[in-house]
């Protein structure tokens, strides 16, 4: 078997935090952890997505946005679309 070495910089804490995680998980090691992830990454067997968090809204912008929702649904919303930046110009200038 022809093996390789893959160094990764990282901080202790991080290191740490991730090797106690990979014991807690069943792993021998955080090693291991990373071996059979790439393993499973390479053959296609393993899908990763990352979630943005989401944001919570204070009530009051809560009900601002609900409303411009529900004006934009109308039509009776505030935007509009431009041709060109001239068009946007005296729009804001007016």
């Amino acid at each position: 078997m022809n093996n390789t070495v893959l160094q990764i910089p990282m901080t202790m804490e991080l290191r740490e935090k991730s090797e106690r995680a990979a014991v807690e998980a069943g792993f021998s090691s955080l090693q291991e952890a990373v071996r059979i992830f790439l393993k499973k990454f390479s053959h296609k067997e393993l899908v990763v997505s990352f979630d943005m968090p989401k944001i919570k809204l204070s009530a009051k912008n809560e009900r601002r946005y609900m409303e411009m929702i529900k004006d934009y649904k109308k039509n009776k919303s505030e935007y509009r679309s431009f041709d060109d930046v001239d068009d946007i110009m005296k729009y804001l200038n007016s």
